[in-house]
């Protein structure tokens, strides 16, 4: 991490500057700024690419004068994540040399001018109109909203898993040499799957993130995994990262291998369901 300065006047900008070795896949983050919202991203550049190195630019600026800390950013680096030291900007006025500036003489008062008070009544009633037409808007709006439920969000996490499944297979990606893509869809359909059915943050977590994530869930005994599942999971997380980054071209019987486990880790992890009492007695 690099800036150019760390201390500005109110309105002058910034360069922060993350860089990163290119021998490596990255990921650089959406800027944090201070908890006090006083800091502002102006731009964020394109990252350049380098010989040795890839390099990330934000432009950013303050309007409020005083003194600000930028936290720690998290960086991705090879699906390990890394955090850059926190940043704290010096924010000054602008002086005003009063000495330098020319005195002119006073001006006689030819007529009354008008005044914020001969309006204020007409721009109170204007401002409360405004107020109603938003406060209408913004409600028809998030209704609508509200109404309009995905068509994905209806169906049950294990009959949409099955349908994606199902639909996976019809577009034979591996079979036409489009390996990294089939990877791509199948590991987005078991962590779609795991986020919906064990509302787990699934689709934002690396690998290791989310089988954390599990395990701890299951220390407090809110989920109860069988540990083969987990280490089955994790292994096909794994090795699915391994593809999608170019490190492993795995052969049909491997890709079949994965297709077959996704499957089965969602069917062990579909809740049972409960037993009615007329079931209970048919057991007896």
């Amino acid at each position: 991490m690099e800036v150019d300065t760390t201390s500005i006047r109110i309105g002058e900008q910034i360069e922060y500057k993350l860089s990163v070795d290119n021998s490596k896949q990255v990921l650089f983050p959406i800027l944090v700024l201070d908890s006090l919202k006083k800091v502002e991203v102006v731009e964020e550049l394109p990252v350049d690419t380098l010989d040795s190195k890839f390099i990330k630019k934000y432009i950013l600026t303050s309007f409020d004068s005083g003194a600000y800390v930028i936290p720690r950013q998290q960086v991705l680096i090879n699906n390990k994540i890394y955090k850059t030291d926190s940043l704290l900007i010096q924010v000054a006025t602008v002086k005003v040399d009063t000495l330098k500036q020319k005195l002119f003489g006073a001006k006689l008062l030819k007529e009354q001018p008008i005044i914020f008070d001969d309006y204020k009544l007409y721009l109170w009633i204007a401002l409360g109109i405004l107020a109603l037409i938003i406060a209408v808007v913004l409600y028809f709006v998030l209704r609508k909203k509200k109404e309009e439920i995905s068509e994905e969000d209806r169906i049950p996490p294990y009959e949409l898993a099955m349908e994606r499944l199902g639909a996976l297979d019809e577009k034979q990606l591996w079979q036409n040499d489009k390996v990294k893509l089939y990877y791509i869809e199948l590991t987005d359909i078991i962590r779609t799957y795991i986020e919906r059915e064990l509302n787990i943050p699934a689709l934002e977590s690396t690998t290791d993130e989310l089988i954390e994530t599990i395990l701890d869930f299951k220390k407090i005994k809110t989920l109860d995994l069988p540990k083969e599942t987990i280490r089955n999971l994790q292994k096909l997380l794994k090795e699915a990262d391994l593809v999608k980054f170019a490190k492993h071209k795995p052969d049909s019987g491997e890709i079949e291998g994965h297709r077959s486990d996704t499957e089965g880790i969602i069917n062990i992890l579909k809740p049972k369901p409960e037993l009615t009492e007329e079931d209970t007695k048919d057991v007896e």
